[in-house]
Parts: structure tokens; sequence; C-alpha cells
């Protein structure tokens, strides 16, 4: 059904067989036929007005970009959206709005993305800061625990994803908990793993948290293009800011340091704006051809009880259920499986296995990741992986 929007990349690389399945797609979503186009737009544009492209880049791009950002998440203001190359450096500018001379105690999960886990550690070197890590597993108790944690002492920052890189497993009742917070606590959501996978409505939380994600996953833009939605009548006043932060007042700035009241608050300096670009060119398909969050959602949940079911039917060694980190999948599961082959040497074997069969998938450790994506056949059944 929406294999049709990806025939230029879904074409094997040259030698390699004409059948690869590509089910890494939750680490690099292939990108829709319609940013080649965009990407030749930028091009023409930024090589013709040079550093007049600002204004159209500002006055246009952005708002158009917020609006349908702001229209997925069902968010009530889009000019709270800030943008960057990476949801990194948006969480650091958070970050950096904290007295460093006072005591600064995060309460997160043992299961967060590479970047915040090693920005964390460096941060525990300083002895203002103190980080409390709520263990994930169980997950069926993890709301009640990390919400009790939340609660029970004083933290200025707690930070959780809404859908685990390694696992794929939802966090149980997350945004409840945000909406519950203490108001003394800034609240992130991590939500770059289920942003345009699965139905996220953050109209009850908008005011209370900000919400993190980019274009690289699940929305098929690629790299460059991050977000963080940010809670109306925000005070903080980060200490990691760039020249972009006053872009509305560059002619007549002061010698204060002054944030705006909209994204900018949180804008950073000079970036790349090919990938905002394509997120337009993408969004701009999606509407003309009906594809909504809701479909995309029921489209995968098809695919991933043809995948069971071809699992159950293979008595694979490895790749059952009794390995499989979960299976909820209407309630608590992304776009992707994880595997617990319980040895990463087992994961890098097997990885290697499926591609041998042209099956393309990847691994965290221990974890193989097996993901699924709209431009997989709509009567895939997903043999291919399981056969010998």
């Amino acid at each position: 059904m929406y294999k049709k929007f990806y025939s230029e990349f879904l074409q094997a690389p040259s030698g390699s067989p004409s059948s690869m399945l590509h089910m890494a797609c939750h680490s690099h979503h292939y990108w829709p036929d319609v940013t080649l186009d965009a990407v030749q737009q930028y091009w023409r544009d930024a090589s013709l007005l040079a550093d007049e492209k600002w204004g159209p880049i500002f006055e246009e791009k952005i708002p158009s970009w917020q609006a349908a950002v702001a229209k997925s998440l069902n968010l009530p203001s889009a000019d709270l959206i800030a943008i960057a190359p990476n949801t990194h450096e948006l969480v650091y500018r958070l970050i950096s709005a904290f007295d460093p001379s006072q005591p600064l105690h995060i309460l997160t999960t043992d299961g967060e993305f590479y970047s915040f886990t090693r920005q964390l550690q460096r941060l525990e070197e300083i002895p203002q800061v103190k980080v409390t890590r709520i263990p994930r597993e169980p997950y069926a108790t993890l709301a009640e625990r990390f919400e009790t944690e939340l609660h029970r002492n004083q933290y200025q920052l707690a930070y959780a994803s809404l859908v685990f890189f390694d696992s794929g497993v939802v966090f149980p009742r997350l945004l409840e908990i945000a909406e519950q917070k203490p108001k003394t606590t800034q609240f992130v959501i991590d939500g770059y793993h289920g942003y345009f996978a699965r139905p996220i409505d953050l109209a009850a939380v908008a005011n209370k948290i900000f919400f993190t994600a980019g274009s690289y996953k699940y929305f098929g833009a690629g790299e460059g293009l991050c977000f963080m939605s940010i809670p109306a009548d925000c005070p903080l006043r980060p200490l990691n800011t760039g020249w972009f932060a006053e872009m509305a007042e560059l002619e007549n700035r002061s010698d204060e340091v002054s944030y705006s009241n909209n994204w900018l608050r949180f804008a950073g300096a000079t970036m790349d704006y090919s990938t905002l670009y394509k997120a337009l060119a993408i969004f701009d398909l999606f509407a003309r051809e009906g594809i909504t969050i809701d479909k995309i959602h029921r489209y995968i949940l098809r695919a991933q009880t043809r995948f069971l079911q071809s699992m159950d039917k293979s008595n694979h060694p490895v790749l059952n259920r009794n390995n499989l980190v979960c299976h909820d999948l209407e309630y608590g599961h992304g776009h992707f499986f994880t595997f617990d082959c319980s040895q990463p040497e087992l994961s890098q074997r097997i990885q290697e296995a499926l591609k041998a069969r042209a099956v393309l998938c990847d691994r965290r450790q221990q974890y193989l990741r097996l993901g699924f994506a709209i431009y997989h056949d709509e009567n895939e059944t997903y043999q291919q992986v399981f056969s010998s």
C-alpha cells in the first residue's frame, strides 16, 4: 500500500539480493522519494538567496513544520516547539538552565539512550549533581516505582523515554505520571522511538513537560532535525544559548541577555536546513495521500501480527516468545521487536546470519532488534527471517 512512495530507495545495492528486507527501520527509516526533490530545492534556494534564505526559513518553513508537528502531537502552541540538529543539544540546553552552584537532583531510568546516559555520567562527576535511576524491569511495576520516587524526594529534573530504545517497551502510564508531577520538577519525555509510530496526544501535558523527538526514526526525513516542545510561560534561561535565540532582535540587540517567550528561548546556532525541506515534503505527501499516524500504527500492528504468526510456526531456537522482551502489541510496544539473546556474541551471530539471508536488522549488546515500516509489503509474512 505505502511501498510505492519509497520506490527509489528500495532498490537493492549493486551486487545485493533484490529481496532485501529492511528491518532496521527503528534506527534509520528509508526516506520517501519526495525527499530527493526537497533536497535539490533546498540547494537551489540556498544557492540563489545566500544570506537572504533566513527570511523564508524562519518566516515560512519553520512555522509550517512547527504547525505540522503540533498537529501530529495535539500540541496547542506551535511556536513553543524548538528545533536543533539533535535532541541531545536541546536537552543539554535545558540542563544548562539550572543554577550550577545549586544542587541538581535528576530522576531517570536505567534504560535511556546512550547520549543522555553518557551526559549524566559526566554530570555526576560534579558534586552538586545527583542522579537516581529507577530500574526499568520489571516493566509491570515501573510506573508505580517511578511515580513513587518522583513524589518521595525533591527532584529538579525528571527524564524518561516513552518507548525504550533497546527493548521497544512503552513506559506504562508515563503521560499520566507527568500530568501529576510536582510543580517544581521539570519533566522531559524522550519520545523519539514513539513519534510518528504510535499515536501520541500531548494536549493534557503540553504545559507541564518538555517532549523531544526528531525526523531520523519513523518520520523518515533523515538526521539533522529534532525538536523539543516547551511548556507555556517557561521561565528558564539556558546558559547554553546561541545567536538564533535572539533572531528577532539582531538589529537592535543590547548587552543584556534576554529570552523570547517562544521556541527561540531554546534556540542554538546555525544548522543545515535540508532536512527541514525533506520533512515538509513528507508532511505534504502524507496529507495528500491521507496517511495518518493512526493508519501507520494499524498497518504496523498487522505486520507485527504476521511476524509473530511466522515466528510461532518456525520453532526458532532463539527468535521465539521466550526471548521476546515484550509482545503486547496494542498497549505496550513500539514498532520494533527485541529479542534477548543472552549474550552479545549470540546476537551478533544471528544478525550476521540474517544479513546473509538479505534481512537487515541491528542489535544493542545481547539484544537483537527487528523493526517494521510502512514500506514493508502489506502481504509480507517474514518467512525470510526464520528460514534456515
